[in-house]
């Protein structure tokens, strides 16, 4: 509805627009990471790191026992749970609970997970926070929806819808739609756009892979001096430029700031105040566009949410976290958990709630340029992934029934697992489970397949899940690893033969 608003806007429209949402496709959508492959390996191939440039920098994703720092685990209390999370990193999770950085001697997964949730059931779960937040780190305690719903900064969440967009300047005038800087050959409601993305993992760049599939210039902006998880580069680069800056060194820093100078929306994916302690937040922004006289749509996602309302209000506002910090917080752990059976939580399989928080950031986008269109002005837009958490469950679960009969059709092994099964184990029963019982889902019908310069092989990604009457959706150019492209806004290649194929 927001690309249809954004077209009628642009180019006029009497009668009402065809809003078609196709439900396989949209699967195919939350599931993205699992369904996407680069020379045909999916991420749990073993020679698929051949592919993709090593952005693991800290070895946090390819060493067993230091993945499984991030992790749910039982606590010195019975029936109590907590979500520890060693992010990008790993060490300081693992020293704060008293284990040991690396350990060579671990190797298998039962083994790994025996051994840290000995070491975390030493403590309590409010002794694992007070650790947890000395340390700035990302864990939780896994609570239930009542529990977080009753916590102050549930209260405070609560109050707010999934998104927020709120004006941060009003001096600047109307931006209307141009078309001048198309990197596209068919109609599409963003063609013109210029988007900075500051994001890494999965939610911040699904915001910008969105943009980018309704015609937006996409360029993805990272550090090769910052980790990331390097099969995500495959899925969520899709359709975009990316270039590599480090924001702190002078000469990339104007660099930055030349493509500023013309950029429309920002999109920023890290901790509350990073981007603004580097001098490109929501207020340094409006003073930007006061001097260009344009204004900026500024896109922020995270964790918990609740920055618009301050510590004081929503008091883990600028938290660290990742989406299953938020499944674990929210209560949607404990409805898994639940639902297979268990008196315990489980988290959630494929990173669901970092999809649905990308979508939500899109549309908070699109909401913010169509205001900067019509009334002028910059706009600071705002989502969570424990806010879209929040909305998911106030949604509702299936009835009794219906839970039942998914229980009895699908694979038994994945009513095995257990609270401390890793969100890779859980994954892979569920995806092995959902490839039996709908093998359409995995249909090439429901793909785009193109070559990419970038990783020097063929990618294959979901084709997006919305049709809009009278626009194209979809993307102009295949995926790439993060710093393939030089930071420029000028001459991006479109591949026509993905256009086609749209």
């Amino acid at each position: 509805m927001a690309a249809a608003a954004i077209a009628d806007l642009r180019h006029g429209y009497q009668a009402r627009r065809e809003i078609e949402v196709d439900m396989a496709r949209t699967a195919c959508f939350l599931i993205s990471a699992y369904l996407t492959t680069v020379d045909g390996m999916d991420k749990a191939h073993p020679n698929v790191k051949s592919k993709i440039p090593d952005t693991d920098l800290n070895q946090a994703q390819s060493i067993l026992y230091r993945r499984l720092s991030a992790n749910l685990y039982e606590t010195k209390n019975a029936g109590e749970y907590y979500h520890l999370h060693g992010s990008l990193e790993a060490s300081k999770a693992l020293n704060m609970i008293g284990l040991p950085a690396f350990n060579p001697e671990l190797q298998g997964y039962d083994e790994c997970i025996k051994i840290i949730e000995a070491a975390m059931k030493r403590f309590t779960g409010q002794e694992l926070d007070d650790m947890n937040r000395k340390e700035g780190q990302a864990g939780v305690p896994v609570l239930k929806k009542e529990q977080f719903l009753d916590t102050p900064h549930g209260k405070a969440l609560e109050q707010l819808p999934p998104l927020t967009v709120k004006s941060i300047e009003s001096t600047t005038p109307p931006a209307p739609f141009e078309s001048q800087h198309s990197t596209s050959r068919a109609e599409q409601c963003l063609s013109g756009i210029r988007v900075l993305e500051l994001c890494r993992v999965i939610a911040g760049p699904t915001i910008g892979r969105s943009l980018a599939a309704h015609g937006a210039s996409v360029l993805k902006v990272t550090s090769s001096q910052l980790p990331d998880v390097p099969f995500f580069q495959v899925d969520v680069n899709t359709g975009k430029h990316t270039t590599s800056l480090h924001l702190k060194d002078p000469k990339d820093r104007a660099t930055f700031d030349s493509l500023l100078a013309s950029a429309d929306v920002i999109l920023d994916g890290y901790r509350p105040g990073v981007v603004d302690r580097l001098g490109y937040g929501p207020e340094k922004l409006a003073a930007i566009a006061a001097k260009r006289g344009k204004g900026f749509v500024y896109v922020a996602e995270d964790c918990f949410g609740g920055s618009e309302l301050g510590v004081a209000e929503a008091e883990w506002a600028g938290r660290p976290g990742w989406q299953q910090i938020a499944d674990c917080v929210t209560g949607v752990a404990w409805e898994q958990g639940h639902f297979m059976g268990l008196d315990a939580p489980v988290v959630p399989p494929f990173p669901m709630s970092d999809y649905g928080t990308g979508a939500l950031g899109a549309v908070a986008a699109m909401a913010g340029l169509y205001r900067r269109a019509t009334e002028g002005g910059s706009w600071a837009c705002r989502t969570s992934l424990c806010q879209y958490d929040i909305f998911l469950l106030s949604l509702g679960a299936y009835s009794p029934e219906v839970q039942a009969r998914l229980r009895k059709t699908h694979d038994p092994a994945f009513f095995d697992l257990k609270h401390h099964d890793s969100v890779d184990e859980v994954s892979k029963r569920a995806l092995r489970s959902v490839k039996r019982l709908h093998p359409g889902l995995f249909s090439e019908d429901l793909m785009h397949t193109a070559w990419s310069q970038g990783f020097g092989a063929e990618v294959r990604w979901p084709r997006e899940a919305v049709r809009v009457e009278g626009l194209q959706v979809g993307h102009s150019r295949a995926s790439r690893p993060n710093g393939a492209d030089a930071p420029s806004w000028e001459d991006w290649e479109v591949q026509d033969e993905i256009v086609r194929a749209w």
